[in-house]
């Protein structure tokens, strides 16, 4: 796939939590200052530990965030999307990027050099108070995903983490909702702090009642509400009375 490097509008910005509050000269500041490039599937955009050279963002395709440990084992933490921003809150960070990201399937970033960055926050403060606001939001993630760990059961933790897939990259079709990026049941259990073989006696049990639909890094969730019934820890519906009949 050819790498070159285009000029977006301004408009790729609009909906992207950093830029938020910015009137048009400084929507036309911030892609003025930007590079894009493509990507490709299984591209390493940046490495865990390495400098915080540039802060990215997505216009189309999916990057997974990865981290590894001092076992050298690796764990899924989040997938990213169209719009949404990466690597950007290392720049506040000491040790440089906290994690890898992959390119999970082809698409398109655009990418600013931290200096430019930060001179663009001194320009328009808006811009770092979202990045503040930012930071706090993925810490309160985090919390919520530690005490989902600390206290869920197995079976919750896997139906909140299809549950949060399926509203981020959910594509409908007649069959239901369709996690639109490839996705393997070893990634769905290093999110979800379980092993492949839970994840797969789970979602076995799950198709069999016709809730998910699994295949080869592909998941359709064909019972939604179902889902997040599980996800919630609801109760199963009571089996409807049988009807009276005249006698």
């Amino acid at each position: 796939m050819p790498q070159g490097p285009f000029r977006p509008d301004p408009s790729v910005l609009h909906g992207m939590a950093l830029f938020n509050g910015l009137d048009a000269a400084g929507y036309a500041d911030a892609i003025a200052q930007a590079r894009t490039r493509r990507i490709v599937r299984g591209e390493v955009i940046f490495t865990q530990g390495a400098p915080c050279d540039a802060c990215h963002a997505l216009i189309d395709g999916r990057v997974k965030i990865q981290q590894g440990g001092a076992d050298g084992g690796q764990a899924v933490l989040r997938f990213v999307g169209p719009g949404e921003m990466f690597g950007t809150l290392a720049m506040f960070m000491a040790g440089g990027y906290p994690a890898d990201a992959v390119a999970a399937t082809d698409g398109v970033e655009i990418l600013w050099d931290t200096p430019v960055l930060r001179a663009l926050m001194l320009r328009h403060p808006v811009v770092a108070l979202n990045a503040l606001e930012m930071l706090g939001g993925r810490l309160q993630e985090m919390q919520v995903r530690v005490r989902e760990l600390s206290t869920a059961r197995v079976e919750r933790r896997i139906a909140n983490t299809l549950v949060r897939l399926a509203r981020q990259a959910g594509r409908r079709t007649e069959e239901g909702v369709e996690i639109d990026f490839p996705i393997t049941r070893q990634e769905l259990g290093e999110m979800t702090g379980t092993t492949l073989h839970t994840v797969s006696r789970v979602m076995s049990g799950w198709e069999a009642q016709g809730i998910v639909e699994g295949g080869r890094q592909h998941v359709l969730v064909r019972k939604p509400h179902a889902l997040v019934a599980l996800a919630e820890d609801l109760p199963p519906p009571r089996p409807a009375a049988p009807a009276a009949t005249g006698g």
